[in-house]
């Protein structure tokens, strides 16, 4: 029994709304897919560009975007702390829109393959290290401490403010410059400025690193405060 002409009429107009409504959700759905895709591209281009120096290999796995916030116009990433290092788990922050007050932030792991220094020898503390108490090692940078030195012209030369074991790395804070000048030693202090240049030996009252400013008591009682240059030697800033 063939339907009456307002049935059919009625379900023609049915399915042609309901394919409208189909056509605009899949429409939608592949704008929001393509505003996330630009988006994660956008966050691992900048995330490669700040660690792509690191090491031999870089692998970036960046967490999916929220799906309930809006879709992020030309992003532009930036990492929330300046001295963030790119390794690891990373927060990014990433501006949106003309007016770059929208802000939305993506977590990204960040793994970096390359070779790091480690304490060829067991080394006591106050040791100077010399580069015959290295050794290479390669491994995923991110898993190292926070802290750990990965170059070792950061290290060489430096003195151990504690004892490293054979195999350890070398943090930061376990280390500090060698003295140039020690309490009680005789040092020149060096004054100069336009068409003049004085120096005078003293007494340097503490200890001191390069570039440290320490007060020196002359003969005559005089104290200055001067910055230190070299081994035994300060400079007084005007």
């Amino acid at each position: 029994m063939p339907y009456p002409p307002c049935l059919v009429s009625f379900r023609l107009a049915v399915l042609k709304y309901f394919l409208l409504l189909c056509f605009l959700i899949t429409g939608a759905t592949l704008q929001a897919h393509a505003n996330d895709q630009t988006l994660v591209e956008s966050v691992q281009q900048f995330l490669y560009q700040h660690s792509q120096a690191l090491g031999q290999e870089v692998v970036i796995d960046i967490s999916a975007p929220s799906p309930h916030l809006p879709a992020c116009i030309s992003p532009e990433p930036f990492f929330p702390n300046a001295n963030q290092t790119p390794i690891g788990r990373v927060s990014v922050g990433v501006r949106c829109g003309e007016s770059r007050q929208q802000v939305r932030y993506i977590q990204a792991q960040i793994d970096v393959i390359g070779s790091y220094a480690v304490a060829s020898q067991d080394i006591e503390r106050g040791t100077l290290i010399t580069s015959d108490m290295l050794s290479q090692r390669e491994g995923n940078l991110g898993d190292l401490a926070a802290q750990a030195l990965t170059d070792q012209n950061d290290i060489i030369g430096m003195v151990t403010q504690r004892p490293v074991r054979s195999g350890s790395t070398f943090q930061a804070h376990y280390l500090q410059a060698p003295h140039l000048v020690e309490r009680g030693q005789r040092v020149t202090v060096i004054a100069e400025g336009a068409g003049f240049r004085v120096s005078r030996e003293g007494e340097a009252l503490a200890n001191g690193v390069q570039g440290e400013r320490i007060r020196v008591r002359f003969d005559t009682r005089e104290i200055v405060t001067a910055r230190i240059i070299a081994q035994g030697l300060l400079m007084v800033d005007f």
